[in-house]
């Protein structure tokens, strides 16, 4: 069965002091900080005007691409954003937040080397920034180089002691380490800096379904989904909560509204044949396992399930077919 977390990248923002000489670029100043304040509104649309009008005015105003990049990076525009953020570093190869901005960029696209090199010049231009510190962690966290990435944790931590995403992301990778009980230390802390950090919740309610406390891991998810109920991921942990204490029916509500606002996570639909299966839909749990498998084809365990099934089925043919694609995949089904 496959469990997911949520992790925290944190952004640069880039605020202006209106001194400079030309009124077009006094008022570019004045677009560009004000685009900020509509981005941390979340309006990002009208922030993405306020952005184009800086630059229109001052085609020099390396801040304003490095703001327009982040919108798009919010907006899920990744190409965009790692030309507007590269665009500023042209402009003012010394702008820390373009480099740490376009790091997010390639990290969602799973560039993790290309995001290390932008993070490390964040690093090295602004040492004392803890959010470069806390992201370049993730990309190690990633990548499997945890005591890279627990350095950078720490770093962080000491650099911003209030920081919650950066326990939050400690907790993951101790949560990967399998230190379940320091991973909670760490998202309380989070919890108690930031009472809102829904994925903390989230990542804390994993935890404790990892330890076989499932009360306590449906406790935390629903308040995850009570602060963010647009995550599906959430949804998907509590149903694996409820799928393991037999509440076969609220499981897969869970399930499916995790696929209404993620139709594409292989993992849910997996997840979803497992309910199926433990409430003898055992056709609809092929479908399932069949629909994860078309999503990912590397996902060794859908395979795996799926032969169990056509196994219980009678279709010895098909489970072993199966079972071998998931050995190939590296696991050996039971």
């Amino acid at each position: 069965m496959r469990t997911t977390t949520l992790i925290v990248l944190t952004v640069a923002l880039s605020l202006l002091n209106i001194g400079c000489d030309s009124t077009s670029s006094r008022d570019a100043v004045f677009y560009n900080n004000r685009g900020l304040d509509y981005n941390n509104q979340g309006e990002l649309d009208t922030a993405i005007v306020d952005y184009n009008k800086a630059i229109e005015l001052d085609p020099q105003l390396a801040v304003a691409y490095s703001n327009r990049g982040l919108a798009y990076y919010n907006q899920g525009e990744l190409d965009k954003a790692i030309i507007d953020c590269s665009k500023a570093i042209s402009l003012d190869p010394k702008l820390d937040a373009a480099y740490n901005n376009r790091g997010l960029a390639y990290y969602n696209q799973g560039e993790l080397d290309k995001a290390i090199v932008d993070y490390n010049k964040a690093v090295e231009l602004a040492p004392a920034d803890a959010y470069a510190y806390s992201n370049r962690g993730e990309a190690y966290r990633n990548q499997g180089e945890l005591d890279k990435a627990m350095v950078d944790y720490n770093k962080a931590i000491e650099l911003a002691p209030q920081l919650a995403m950066a326990y939050n992301n400690r907790g993951l990778a101790y949560n990967d380490q399998g230190e379940l009980d320091k991973a909670i230390i760490d998202y309380n802390k989070a919890i108690s800096l930031d009472p809102q950090l829904a994925l903390a919740y989230n990542n804390r309610g994993l935890a404790y379904y990892n330890q076989g406390e499932l009360d306590k891991a449906i406790i935390d998810c629903s308040k995850a989904i009570s602060l963010d109920p647009t995550d599906a991921i959430t949804y998907n942990n509590r149903g694996l909560a409820y799928t393991d204490q037999g509440e076969l029916d609220k499981a897969i509500v869970d399930y499916n509204k995790a696929i209404e606002l993620n139709p594409t996570d292989a993992i849910t639909y997996n997840n979803r044949g497992i309910a199926y299966y433990n409430q003898g839909e055992l056709d609809k749990a092929i479908g399932e396992f069949t629909k994860s498998i078309g999503l990912d084809l590397q996902l060794a365990v859908a395979y795996a399930n799926r032969g169990f099934v056509f196994e219980e089925l009678g279709n010895k043919v098909n489970a072993e077919v199966d079972y071998a694609k998931a050995k190939e995949l590296g696991m050996e089904a039971e």
